[in-house]
């Protein structure tokens, strides 16, 4: 509840504007305005909001896209943002759906103490981890396409030609297409299709060592662990962001990737299951983490032949190894983005690998 001389504000964003709504402690709406999503536009609200009394938190829609940047402005002008989800679909069949409905929902959310959740930082290493995911991303699933187009050209090829090109590995055909000489528009086709995809293989490499590169610099620990790489590291720092600390526990940390059980009880039925929420991007790279584990790691396959005694199946035994090393990732990366007082690496608590 806040005191009655504060204000708080309800911002819906979109690509073009941004919608702000002020409501006082009772609930009752101040004022309504519209802003342009610009530099200049988010410095417009800030003063806006002044002009109507002291504002200390505010609910944003979409912090981690188009309202980034009025995140970072509002929190300048010492105002606490807070992340706010869209309205829920029953609220909207009662009340409509338009921007400033929107707004005023977000406002009523944090007055009501409904939405806590503090918006992820990516000012910092994690943020260009970010960026660099992003165009690696792009450049697999570009490269993939490349290569499927390779593969079903040289298929129509007569028979002497496609044992020519029909390589094994992708970047033995790519060099033998991209070294045909464009006697005619198919040749030319698989030439061009060759070199993009050799083009795309060389970005993707530089992009995995500029990740290798920070992931080191960040979190060196993370890299210590059995079956973490650099690219599932940079996923799981993304996931928790340059603001560590807003996951109060790795509890909190466990849910955000999806991996903590949640009860799921009805009548006399007491039971729980999988959290199946949260960044799934996060929870592929955790189960990758713990297959490779399950493979490599002796003391991880310990642990598995003792569930498989007490009869549990690998999709489960996958699922427990994800949170136990959900609990070992957050603790190296709160170490190395927060760092304690002590010097000394934080402790292994976690009872597999």
């Amino acid at each position: 509840m806040l005191p009655e001389s504060q204000l708080a504000l309800g911002v819906d964003t979109h690509k073009d504007v941004n919608v702000a709504v002020l409501l006082d402690a009772l609930g009752r709406k101040v004022a309504t305005a519209a802003f342009a999503t610009t530099d200049r536009g988010n410095a417009e609200l800030a003063e806006w909001v002044q002009q109507y009394g002291e504002v200390v938190r505010a609910g944003v829609e979409g912090t981690g896209s188009y309202g980034h940047r009025l995140s970072c402005r509002l929190m300048d002008q010492g105002i606490g943002v807070i992340e706010v989800n869209r309205p829920d679909r029953s609220r909207r069949r009662r009340k409509g759906k338009s921007d400033s409905v929107d707004a005023e929902a977000a406002a009523r959310a944090v007055l009501a103490g409904e939405a806590s959740a503090v918006p992820k930082d990516r000012s910092g290493p994690v943020g260009e981890l970010r960026s660099l995911l992003l165009a690696r991303r792009s450049a697999i699933k570009a490269r993939t396409q490349a290569n499927n187009q390779l593969r079903a050209l040289v298929h129509d090829l007569h028979d002497e030609m496609r044992e020519r090109l029909d390589q094994r590995r992708p970047a033995h055909r790519a060099r033998a297409c991209a070294a045909l000489s464009p006697d005619n528009g198919t040749f030319k086709a698989l030439g061009v299709l060759g070199r993009r995809w050799l083009m795309l293989h060389q970005e993707i490499q530089e992009l995995e060592q500029s990740i290798v590169t920070l992931v080191r610099e960040t979190v060196p620990n993370l890299l210590a662990r059995p079956g973490i790489g650099p690219i599932t590291a940079a996923q799981l720092l993304v996931t928790a962001g340059d603001n560590p600390d807003r996951l109060r526990t790795e509890a909190s940390f466990a849910a955000l990737c999806g991996v903590s059980p949640i009860e799921h009880s009805s009548g006399r039925c007491e039971r729980r299951r999988l959290n199946l929420g949260g960044d799934r991007v996060a929870n592929s790279a955790l189960w990758i983490i713990a297959h490779v584990r399950l493979v490599h790691d002796p003391r991880t396959q310990q642990y598995g032949a003792k569930r498989t005694t007490e009869g549990k199946d690998r999709k489960d035994i996958l699922r427990r190894l994800q949170r136990y090393i959900a609990r070992e990732v957050y603790r190296d990366i709160t170490f190395a983005l927060s760092p304690p007082v002590s010097s000394n690496p934080p402790p292994d608590t976690a009872t597999t690998a």
